[in-house]
């Protein structure tokens, strides 16, 4: 004996195929924003890599122009009223007052504008004619040492949890430590140019 078809056959998702759908769509969102955070991440070292090398490159230049290295003692802060800003106006060409270093305005050094003036770039006067600051994409400023005795030694304490580094053989370095706070810098975090 046959059974009789039910008039009302189902034709929709239940309670239970609904929930799983969406818990896969929740798992695969979620995995797609980790590995994007991840890439972002990475996007950000590189770039802060590439200004870091950037700047080292430029005083070697400096150096190799004037036989000498730009003024500054010391780790050098690229921040707002920072050091290094002085350095980096030097080896960009924007120098002024009394005593000018780079007397040809050679342009060693070309930034980027930061777009908000806050991180990734140099944050120039409102004239234009000179760099206020140079902040990594972290919105934290570059760190220069250079080799202030001539010596070609350079030492370099970069944070509490990075351990104090010790270079030969050379005229400069540039670091970020590769986070929006300081005391969250580790050496996984750590952009150098060493």
């Amino acid at each position: 004996m046959k059974t009789p078809k039910n008039p009302r056959s189902k034709a929709g998702f239940t309670l239970i195929e609904l929930l799983v759908v969406i818990t896969i769509i929740a798992v695969l969102a979620a995995a797609g924003f980790a590995s994007g955070n991840a890439a972002m991440q990475r996007a950000r070292k590189v770039t802060a890599q590439a200004a870091a090398t950037s700047i080292v490159t430029s005083i070697d230049q400096f150096y190799s122009e004037y036989s000498a290295l730009p003024s500054g003692t010391g780790t050098l802060p690229t921040g707002t009223g920072g050091s290094g800003v002085a350095v980096i106006n030097i080896l960009a060409g924007l120098e002024t007052g009394t005593t000018i270093e780079n007397d040809r305005k050679i342009k060693f050094l070309s930034l980027k504008e930061s777009k908000n003036g806050k991180r990734d770039g140099a944050v120039f006067n409102t004239a234009g004619t000179s760099i206020n600051a140079l902040f990594d994409p972290w919105g934290r400023p570059y760190y220069i040492v250079m080799d202030d005795n001539y010596d070609e030694r350079i030492s370099i304490t970069p944070g509490n949890s990075i351990p104090q580094v010790n270079l030969n053989g050379r005229r400069a370095a540039a670091y970020s430590l590769g986070v929006k706070v300081d005391n969250l810098a580790t050496s996984g975090t750590f952009v150098k140019t060493w």
